[in-house]
């Protein structure tokens, strides 16, 4: 007879696929949805605070808006109530009302405030005005007509004016172009703020600020501050200048201010750090 042929065991009952485990999961229970607007008020500002936040202020047309702003206004579209809520947060940043003279929408007809719905104008609190870029031939779109919607920033109350420069410096003797003297860019930015004041009743504060070539006696800052004086409104001195002193003297710049914090641009011993590995 010939020799029985040993049954070979299946797979089901192996040894070896008994031991292997098993490539079907237990299904997950599922994931409830967070409910975001059962949150406090509070720390819901705080979170559109922490999102809605642009990296390098003030907000401006800018070719790389859409990696920067863009991200962050999707927050806009997931509701109605979320919209509400976040566009308050969004536009209380600085605005800049005149594009910068780096971004190739310095020329453009209309800044970004004019292109802003109306009740987007509505929450601005904080915008940035400066004097300096195109003083020789000024962009058309740097005017206070009425197309600009500056009647519409019913909240705005500071207005950061920053000085790059003041072309009425003897250095630029001869750069101003005809029929220009040293005296029209300084009528010029008087103007623009003039029709800034007028139009937005609810400016509380203005602050100014310059570069380190800007002194605070030049004609440019003196005609701005006599007539921030003149229409009662708040005057402070920016950060960047320290001009809150009564002398011409810098404040903290860059390099300056990181020393000052190690002691290093003072009289003062250097301070001695003690750190564990």
């Amino acid at each position: 007879m010939p020799p029985k042929q040993r049954k070979t065991a299946s797979v089901s009952t192996s040894a070896v696929s008994s031991a292997l485990p098993s490539r079907v999961t237990s299904p997950s229970p599922p994931r409830q949805p967070f409910r975001f607007f059962d949150l406090p008020s509070e720390l819901r500002l705080r979170i559109y605070e922490e999102v809605l936040h642009v990296p390098s202020p003030p907000l401006d047309l800018d070719s790389m808006n859409y990696r920067a702003v863009l991200p962050r206004m999707t927050l806009f579209r997931v509701s109605k109530r979320m919209h509400e809520e976040a566009y308050r947060v969004f536009y209380a940043q600085t605005i800049r009302l005149y594009p910068s003279p780096a971004s190739r929408f310095f020329h453009t007809k209309k800044p970004l405030l004019q292109r802003l719905p109306v009740r987007y104008r509505n929450v601005i609190n904080t915008m940035e005005l400066r004097l300096g870029p195109g003083w020789s031939a000024p962009p058309r779109c740097q005017n206070t007509l009425p197309t600009l919607g500056l009647m519409d920033c019913t909240n705005l109350r500071n207005l950061k004016v920053f000085v790059e420069l003041d072309p009425s410096v003897e250095v630029f003797n001869g750069f101003r172009g005809k029929n220009s003297t040293k005296d029209t860019y300084k009528w010029f930015c008087v103007d623009l703020l003039t029709g800034i004041m007028g139009q937005v009743p609810s400016l509380e504060t203005i602050e100014i600020d310059a570069f380190p070539a800007v002194k605070k006696d030049s004609m440019l800052v003196i005609a701005v501050r006599e007539l921030i004086q003149e229409r009662g409104k708040k005057l402070v001195w920016g950060p960047l200048r320290g001009w809150e002193k009564d002398d011409d003297a810098p404040g903290l710049i860059g390099l300056e201010g990181a020393m000052a914090s190690m002691s290093l641009s003072s009289n003062e011993a250097p301070r001695v750090v003690a750190a564990q590995a």
